[in-house]
């Protein structure tokens, strides 16, 4: 059955019936141009059926499923529906919407098939329950409890369909990397390269022909041609850890190629398309940098399109027992191992740390307590002497509670004093009611000063 008309639209029937439904539903011809979109496709993706109708399917629908498995390319090719594939779109603003999709063959009155139909249902709302039921945030393999993280994460999704240079400002070990990694790996480039280079860790000389390459005879022990990390990139993404670290000198030439987005290897005559995504992190106050005429001024500007600051970890220790868990699943599969997890003991060891070497430097404690640990359990025994020798509570007398009460005991303070002691401010932050907050103070006797900072709030 045929179940469109001559104008791209659904007959009047039908059309009552589409119109109606949540789903969102879109058909297209054989040439993958859309020729009809409903109401809740309109609602969904944020796109007017006038401006989606007649464009090509992957003008309209920036999917996750796009590029490597298009549903319903794959039932046009072989005839058989898809029914319930999860994946993503990205909206009119940007927004990455969890969707699951059904696709079927569409044919005419004489059963010629005619191009394809697709469903697509929105389960951004399943997904912020799932979310809030679990506790957590997540993106790639990052993953938080704390609400200081999920700004990141929101912002990183949407930055995931762009191909916009992004600066990530973040102390040593706090996930700088994991966090560019994550931006790449939900993107349009997913199935491409990513590249990393750590600007700190080479001398000029050396950093310039790993970044651009060479050419044979470009000079001695060249011997023959060496492509760069732009090179190798392609049109993946490039990320280029420790970017403060490079030189004057470095900083003209990598201006000029972000700039130009073209570049020439050492002892070539022609220049290169640089067709990867630029991210860039650091752990140095780049502004401070270009005020003291250490940073170029222009670079600067040029790389700090979007910028991202990634927490250090004292300042989320709530996220220290969800950071463990997922640790000790990590290192088990690893090594082979059944380890069940901390002591309390050690629980209030790890909570008693102020972490300067953040994520990377619990990850290390997880990973040498697993090399000593010999049982079920890691106790303060496994720890490193840095640890031990902070002791806030007798390693006999703590327990699980103790230890839960010390990681609430953080986050509500940390809220607090962000919200400058502004409880329904902080509560908000928590995600919690405002009474729950209050029982929470009581219950863990917590000091307070008398004025609770609602002048700093418009008064909330």
């Amino acid at each position: 059955m045929n179940a469109e008309n001559n104008d791209g639209g659904f007959f009047a029937p039908t059309k009552a019936i589409l119109e109606s439904i949540s789903d969102g539903v879109f058909t297209v011809d054989l040439n993958w141009r859309i020729t009809s979109f409903n109401r809740a496709a309109e609602e969904i993706t944020g796109i007017p059926r006038n401006v989606a109708s007649g464009r090509l399917c992957s003008e309209v629908f920036k999917s996750s499923m796009c590029e490597a498995d298009c549903a319903l390319k794959r039932t046009l090719k072989n005839r058989k529906p898809v029914i319930n594939k999860s994946g993503y779109i990205i909206d009119a603003e940007g927004s990455r919407i969890p969707v699951s999709v059904s696709t079927a063959v569409l044919r005419d009155e004489n059963g010629k098939v005619i191009g394809g139909a697709e469903t697509f249902r929105d389960l951004s709302e399943i997904a912020a329950l799932r979310k809030e039921l679990d506790g957590r945030f997540g993106l790639g393999d990052l993953i938080s409890h704390s609400r200081a993280m999920q700004p990141i994460f929101d912002t990183a999704a949407s930055l995931a369909a762009s191909s916009i240079t992004v600066l990530i400002h973040g102390e040593t070990g706090t996930g700088k990397e994991l966090l560019a990694r994550a931006i790449h790996g939900i993107g349009e480039r997913a199935q491409k390269p990513f590249v990393a280079v750590n600007c700190g860790a080479l001398p000029d000389t050396l950093l310039e022909s790993e970044l651009f390459g060479y050419k044979k005879g470009a000079f001695t022990g060249a011997v023959r041609d060496k492509q760069g990390r732009f090179a190798l990139a392609g049109d993946g993404t490039l990320f280029l850890d420790e970017i403060g670290e490079i030189s004057p000198a470095l900083q003209v030439r990598l201006l000029r190629v972000l700039q130009e987005r073209t570049y020439e290897p050492l002892g070539a005559t022609k220049p290169e398309t640089a067709n990867a995504r630029i991210i860039v992190a650091t752990n140095r106050d780049l502004a401070a940098m270009v005020k003291n005429g250490e940073f170029r001024q222009d670079l600067y500007y040029r790389i700090n399109v979007i910028s991202l600051e990634l927490p250090p970890l004292r300042k989320r220790m709530e996220d220290i027992p969800l950071l463990v868990e997922h640790f000790v699943e990590r290192f088990n599969r690893l090594q082979n191992k059944n380890v069940t997890g901390f002591t309390p003991g050690a629980y209030s060891m790890l909570m008693a740390h102020k972490w300067p070497g953040n994520v990377r430097e619990l990850e290390n404690v997880v990973e040498r307590a697993f090399v000593l640990c010999t049982a079920k359990w890691i106790s303060p025994e496994h720890l490193p002497v840095e640890l031990t020798g902070y002791r806030p509570l007798s390693v006999e007398s703590v327990n699980m509670e103790s230890t839960r009460r010390v990681a609430e005991e953080q986050s509500i303070l940390g809220a607090l004093k962000r919200n400058n002691f502004n409880r329904v401010a902080a509560a908000r932050e928590l995600g919690i009611h405002k009474t729950t907050l209050y029982r929470k103070l009581k219950e863990l006797d917590l000091p307070l000063p008398a004025h609770d900072g609602r002048s700093a709030h418009h008064g909330q």
